[in-house]
């Protein structure tokens, strides 16, 4: 089965940095696209960064110049670097593959990481 596993959260000073990786095991033939999102207690989930398979990116506003995100598919991995963190950053952030296939034939669904939760605090 796909999994979607993330991980580098933790607790980060503002003005700090953090690196999640995200890395995809099982079946995979083929993605649209991969992205992060993050949800906030009492927030709806919102898209933070998104990678196409062709590459191209796109960011929430309020993350961009401070966050970039990357992948490595020879590893299936996505990474979001974050740097200059603000408190307002503070969210499980979760990993998303868009539109993946297992098999050639296979319609395209979405697959969602267990989370990894992001603390910006003094």
């Amino acid at each position: 089965q796909v999994q979607l596993v993330e991980s580098g959260g933790g607790l980060v000073q503002p003005g700090g940095s953090l690196r999640l990786s995200c890395a995809a095991s099982g079946t995979i033939f083929s993605a649209n696209a991969m992205g992060w999102y993050r949800q906030a207690p009492g927030k709806q989930r919102e898209l933070v960064a998104r990678i196409t398979s062709g590459g191209s990116a796109n960011y929430a506003d309020s993350v961009k110049g401070r966050f970039t995100i990357s992948r490595d598919n020879a590893k299936n991995t996505v990474y979001l670097q974050m740097n200059s963190l603000k408190p307002e950053d503070t969210a499980v952030y979760y990993c998303n593959a868009e539109g993946l296939r297992e098999r050639y034939y296979s319609p395209g669904r979405n697959y969602w990481g267990q989370g990894t939760q992001v603390t910006v605090f003094l």
